[in-house]
C-alpha cells in the first residue's frame, strides 16, 4: 500500500481497529489494479444507467398523468359552459308549469287569473332567492351610483337631496355581483 493509505488505515486503527476488514482491504486492493477500477467504472454505469431508466420511465409516466388531467380539466370546463344552467333551468321549469296550467284554464275570471299571476310572481321570487338573485329596489333610499342608475332628477324639499323618490325599474345582483341597476328618479335640492 501507498504511505498515504497506511496514514489512512493507521487513523482508521486508532479510532476504531474492528473497521478495517477483509473486505474492505479487498476493495483496496481491487481498486488498485486495472481490473478493479474498471469493474468498479462498469458498476457505476450501471448505476447510472439504472437511475437513468428510471427517471425516464418516472418522466413518462407523469407525462401521461399530466395529458390525462388536461384532458380532464378541458371536458369539466367544457361540461360547466353546456350544463352551467342546470340549476336555473330546473328552478324555472315549475314556474312554467304553473303558467300553463293557469292559461290552460278557460273562461278564468280577473280576480283568479290575478290570483295566478300572484302565485307565479311568488315561484319566481323563491326561484331567484334560491339561485342568488337579489332584487334592488331602492325606494326611499340615498342614491348609490354602484348600484344605481339615476334616469332624471326632481327638485324636491320633502326629501334630502340625492335620495331615491322613484323606481322606473328594479336593480338585480347575482350573489353580491351587480347584474343590472336600478333605474331611478333622485332628489335634489330645490332652488330658491
Amino acid at each position: 500500500m501507498s504511505a498515504q493509505k497506511q496514514d489512512t488505515n493507521e487513523i482508521i486503527d486508532d479510532e476504531n481497529p474492528e473497521q478495517v476488514t477483509e473486505d474492505s482491504v479487498q476493495e483496496e486492493e481491487q481498486l488498485e489494479s486495472p481490473e478493479g477500477i474498471a469493474g468498479s467504472i462498469e458498476a457505476q454505469l450501471e448505476d447510472a444507467q439504472a437511475k437513468a431508466a428510471e427517471n425516464w420511465d418516472q418522466f413518462i409516466r407523469t407525462k401521461a398523468e399530466m395529458d390525462n388531467l388536461r384532458r380532464r380539466n378541458t371536458k369539466d370546463v367544457e361540461n360547466a359552459h353546456k350544463y352551467g344552467i342546470e340549476k336555473f333551468v330546473t328552478e324555472l321549469l315549475p314556474v312554467l308549469d304553473g303558467m300553463g296550467m293557469g292559461l290552460a284554464v278557460e273562461d278564468a275570471s280577473a280576480e283568479s287569473l290575478r290570483e295566478g299571476m300572484e302565485m307565479t310572481m311568488s315561484m319566481l321570487s323563491n326561484m331567484m332567492e334560491k339561485l342568488g338573485i337579489e332584487e334592488i329596489d331602492p325606494l326611499n333610499e340615498k342614491f348609490d351610483a354602484e348600484k344605481h342608475q339615476a334616469m332624471t332628477m326632481q327638485p324636491n324639499a320633502d326629501v334630502e337631496p340625492n335620495t331615491v323618490i322613484a323606481v322606473m325599474q328594479k336593480g338585480y345582483s347575482l350573489n353580491d355581483r351587480l347584474i343590472r341597476p336600478a333605474m331611478v328618479m333622485v332628489s335634489k335640492a330645490v332652488e330658491e
